[in-house]
């Protein structure tokens, strides 16, 4: 089963990376309020960027390299992929 690293953009221009089997789904998870906490308080959000990965393991490392970028950085990724 493939797994994927995402990125949304929150209401207030912020970003939240996390992994997800569905990336869709989750969005319309943290759109619900049953997201993180960063997101329920940061509604509405989009899902901007995906990146497919094909071990849980593997995208939890890009997940953790991602949460260390800066928010330009985010926003270039998104941009460029």
């Amino acid at each position: 089963m493939a797994h994927y690293c995402y990125i949304v953009s929150c209401a207030d221009g912020s970003f939240y990376v996390g992994v997800a089997e569905d990336p869709q789904k989750r969005c319309a998870e943290h759109n619900r309020g049953k997201g993180a906490i960063w997101t329920a308080r940061r509604l509405p959000v989009k899902l901007i960027w995906t990146e497919r990965h094909d071990s849980l393991a593997s995208a939890r490392r890009r997940e953790n390299q991602l949460k260390r970028w800066g928010h330009a950085k985010k926003a270039a990724l998104a941009v460029a992929g």
